[in-house]
Protein backbone atom coordinates (compact mmCIF):
# COMPACT_ATOMS: atom_id res chain seq x y z
CA UNK A 1 0.00 0.00 0.00
CA UNK A 2 0.98 3.13 -0.83
CA UNK A 3 2.34 6.06 2.05
CA UNK A 4 0.12 8.47 2.81
CA UNK A 5 1.76 10.35 4.82
CA UNK A 6 5.10 13.33 4.57
CA UNK A 7 6.46 15.34 6.85
CA UNK A 8 6.96 19.29 6.41
CA UNK A 9 7.45 21.46 9.19
CA UNK A 10 4.54 23.20 11.26
CA UNK A 11 5.18 26.69 11.18
CA UNK A 12 7.85 29.28 10.64
CA UNK A 13 11.08 28.63 12.28
CA UNK A 14 14.98 30.34 12.04
CA UNK A 15 18.06 29.82 13.20
CA UNK A 16 21.35 31.47 12.86
CA UNK A 17 25.50 30.72 12.81
CA UNK A 18 28.34 32.68 12.86
CA UNK A 19 31.69 32.18 11.12
CA UNK A 20 34.49 34.92 11.22
CA UNK A 21 32.47 38.16 11.33
CA UNK A 22 29.98 36.87 8.74
CA UNK A 23 25.93 36.11 9.92
CA UNK A 24 23.70 33.37 8.94
CA UNK A 25 20.92 34.08 9.17
CA UNK A 26 18.30 31.24 8.61
CA UNK A 27 14.74 31.53 7.67
CA UNK A 28 12.39 28.02 7.22
CA UNK A 29 8.82 28.18 5.89
CA UNK A 30 5.86 25.91 5.50
CA UNK A 31 4.69 26.02 1.91
CA UNK A 32 2.38 24.43 -0.68
CA UNK A 33 3.31 25.99 -3.44
CA UNK A 34 6.28 27.49 -5.96
CA UNK A 35 3.61 30.47 -6.22
CA UNK A 36 3.98 31.06 -2.71
CA UNK A 37 7.90 31.52 -2.73
CA UNK A 38 8.94 33.83 -4.72
CA UNK A 39 6.74 36.47 -2.33
CA UNK A 40 8.74 35.22 0.64
CA UNK A 41 12.02 35.78 -0.79
CA UNK A 42 10.88 39.28 -2.14
CA UNK A 43 10.11 40.17 1.37
CA UNK A 44 13.23 39.02 2.87
CA UNK A 45 15.14 40.75 0.68
CA UNK A 46 13.53 44.06 1.21
CA UNK A 47 13.89 43.59 5.16
CA UNK A 48 17.20 42.59 4.54
CA UNK A 49 18.60 44.97 1.18
CA UNK A 50 22.08 45.48 3.24
CA UNK A 51 22.66 42.07 3.12
CA UNK A 52 25.31 40.33 0.60
CA UNK A 53 23.35 36.94 0.05
CA UNK A 54 19.99 35.78 0.28
CA UNK A 55 20.72 32.17 -0.87
CA UNK A 56 17.43 29.16 -0.77
CA UNK A 57 16.46 26.16 -0.91
CA UNK A 58 13.17 25.01 -1.84
CA UNK A 59 11.51 21.09 -1.94
CA UNK A 60 7.47 20.30 -2.58
CA UNK A 61 4.98 17.74 -3.42
CA UNK A 62 4.36 14.10 -1.14
CA UNK A 63 6.71 12.71 -4.10
CA UNK A 64 9.45 15.32 -2.97
CA UNK A 65 10.56 15.48 -6.75
CA UNK A 66 10.32 19.43 -7.31
CA UNK A 67 12.61 21.19 -5.86
CA UNK A 68 15.48 24.20 -6.74
CA UNK A 69 18.14 25.34 -4.97
CA UNK A 70 19.74 28.70 -5.68
CA UNK A 71 23.27 30.24 -4.33
CA UNK A 72 22.43 33.97 -5.25
CA UNK A 73 26.28 34.84 -5.97
CA UNK A 74 28.18 32.54 -3.92
CA UNK A 75 30.59 29.76 -5.27
CA UNK A 76 28.01 26.97 -6.88
CA UNK A 77 27.45 24.64 -4.91
CA UNK A 78 28.18 26.11 -1.45
CA UNK A 79 24.72 27.58 -0.67
CA UNK A 80 21.90 26.01 -2.36
CA UNK A 81 23.14 22.49 -1.92
CA UNK A 82 23.72 22.51 1.90
CA UNK A 83 20.68 24.09 2.46
CA UNK A 84 18.86 21.17 0.25
CA UNK A 85 20.96 18.85 1.96
CA UNK A 86 19.38 19.64 5.57
CA UNK A 87 16.09 19.31 4.07
CA UNK A 88 16.59 15.44 2.57
CA UNK A 89 17.90 14.76 5.71
CA UNK A 90 14.83 15.25 6.97
CA UNK A 91 12.83 13.94 4.43
CA UNK A 92 11.00 17.30 4.30
CA UNK A 93 8.52 18.18 1.94
CA UNK A 94 6.41 21.46 1.18
CA UNK A 95 8.93 23.37 2.79
CA UNK A 96 11.42 26.66 2.08
CA UNK A 97 14.60 27.48 3.24
CA UNK A 98 16.23 31.15 2.82
CA UNK A 99 19.54 31.69 4.35
CA UNK A 100 20.65 35.17 4.41
CA UNK A 101 24.47 36.21 4.63
CA UNK A 102 25.83 39.57 6.48
CA UNK A 103 29.26 38.98 5.19
CA UNK A 104 32.08 39.92 7.57
CA UNK A 105 35.11 41.01 5.66
CA UNK A 106 36.77 37.39 5.77
CA UNK A 107 36.73 34.73 3.08
CA UNK A 108 35.18 31.24 4.25
CA UNK A 109 36.54 29.36 1.13
CA UNK A 110 34.36 26.75 0.07
CA UNK A 111 34.43 24.30 2.60
CA UNK A 112 33.68 26.63 5.34
CA UNK A 113 30.45 28.16 3.28
CA UNK A 114 29.52 24.94 2.82
CA UNK A 115 29.34 23.69 6.89
CA UNK A 116 27.97 27.86 7.07
CA UNK A 117 24.68 27.34 4.85
CA UNK A 118 24.67 23.69 6.25
CA UNK A 119 24.85 24.94 10.30
CA UNK A 120 22.60 27.64 9.84
CA UNK A 121 19.53 25.50 7.97
CA UNK A 122 20.69 22.75 10.60
CA UNK A 123 19.55 25.09 13.59
CA UNK A 124 16.39 26.31 11.86
CA UNK A 125 15.16 22.79 11.75
CA UNK A 126 16.26 22.02 14.66
CA UNK A 127 13.71 24.95 16.17
CA UNK A 128 11.15 23.87 14.21
CA UNK A 129 8.23 21.73 14.99
CA UNK A 130 7.85 18.67 12.75
CA UNK A 131 4.40 17.51 11.87
CA UNK A 132 3.66 14.28 9.81
CA UNK A 133 0.28 15.48 7.74
CA UNK A 134 -1.76 12.72 5.35
CA UNK A 135 -2.18 12.69 1.53
CA UNK A 136 -5.22 13.28 0.52
CA UNK A 137 -7.31 13.72 -2.85
CA UNK A 138 -10.08 16.28 -3.58
CA UNK A 139 -12.69 15.51 -5.80
CA UNK A 140 -16.14 16.93 -6.92
CA UNK A 141 -19.41 14.54 -6.88
CA UNK A 142 -22.25 15.08 -8.87
CA UNK A 143 -25.39 13.25 -8.27
CA UNK A 144 -29.31 13.07 -8.35
CA UNK A 145 -31.26 14.63 -5.40
CA UNK A 146 -32.89 10.80 -4.98
CA UNK A 147 -29.48 9.87 -4.38
CA UNK A 148 -28.56 12.09 -1.61
CA UNK A 149 -28.75 9.45 1.67
CA UNK A 150 -26.80 7.19 -0.25
CA UNK A 151 -24.01 9.74 -0.26
CA UNK A 152 -24.61 10.97 3.19
CA UNK A 153 -24.55 7.64 4.70
CA UNK A 154 -21.06 6.92 2.90
CA UNK A 155 -19.74 10.03 3.84
CA UNK A 156 -19.93 9.72 7.63
CA UNK A 157 -19.10 5.94 7.58
CA UNK A 158 -16.08 6.38 5.61
CA UNK A 159 -15.41 9.88 7.44
CA UNK A 160 -14.88 11.64 4.32
CA UNK A 161 -14.58 15.22 4.74
CA UNK A 162 -17.10 17.18 2.54
CA UNK A 163 -17.82 20.87 1.70
CA UNK A 164 -19.29 22.79 -0.08
CA UNK A 165 -22.33 21.18 -0.32
CA UNK A 166 -25.15 22.39 -3.15
CA UNK A 167 -28.31 20.02 -2.83
CA UNK A 168 -31.03 20.82 -5.90
CA UNK A 169 -32.46 18.64 -8.61
CA UNK A 170 -28.98 18.00 -9.08
CA UNK A 171 -26.66 18.14 -5.94
CA UNK A 172 -22.86 18.65 -5.85
CA UNK A 173 -20.17 18.32 -3.06
CA UNK A 174 -16.49 18.53 -2.53
CA UNK A 175 -14.95 15.36 -0.67
CA UNK A 176 -11.04 14.98 0.36
CA UNK A 177 -10.01 11.47 1.61
CA UNK A 178 -6.50 9.72 2.08
CA UNK A 179 -5.34 8.59 -0.59
CA UNK A 180 -5.01 5.36 1.37
CA UNK A 181 -8.96 4.80 1.11
CA UNK A 182 -9.08 5.70 -2.56
CA UNK A 183 -9.42 2.60 -4.08
CA UNK A 184 -12.50 1.48 -2.14
CA UNK A 185 -14.46 4.89 -1.34
CA UNK A 186 -14.39 5.34 -5.38
CA UNK A 187 -15.38 1.75 -5.97
CA UNK A 188 -18.13 2.51 -3.09
CA UNK A 189 -18.94 5.82 -4.72
CA UNK A 190 -19.39 3.96 -8.09
CA UNK A 191 -22.23 2.01 -7.34
CA UNK A 192 -24.38 5.03 -6.40
CA UNK A 193 -27.18 5.62 -8.84
CA UNK A 194 -26.48 8.74 -10.90
CA UNK A 195 -23.33 9.93 -9.25
CA UNK A 196 -20.25 11.20 -11.39
CA UNK A 197 -17.20 12.20 -9.55
CA UNK A 198 -14.30 13.94 -11.18
CA UNK A 199 -10.75 14.35 -9.48
CA UNK A 200 -9.44 17.58 -8.27
CA UNK A 201 -6.35 17.43 -6.83
CA UNK A 202 -3.95 15.46 -4.80
CA UNK A 203 -1.76 17.13 -1.60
Amino acid sequence: MESDTYLTIKSFSQGEYKEKGSRFMAFAYPVNSIEEIKPIIEALRKVHHDARHHCYAYLLGPDRLTYRVNDDGEPSGTAGKPILGQINSRELTNILIVLVRYFGGRLLGVSGLINAYRSAAEDALSNAIIARLTIRDYYRISFPFSSLNSVMKLIKEEEISATDHNYDTTCTIALNFRISARERILNRLSRIEGLEAGFVARR
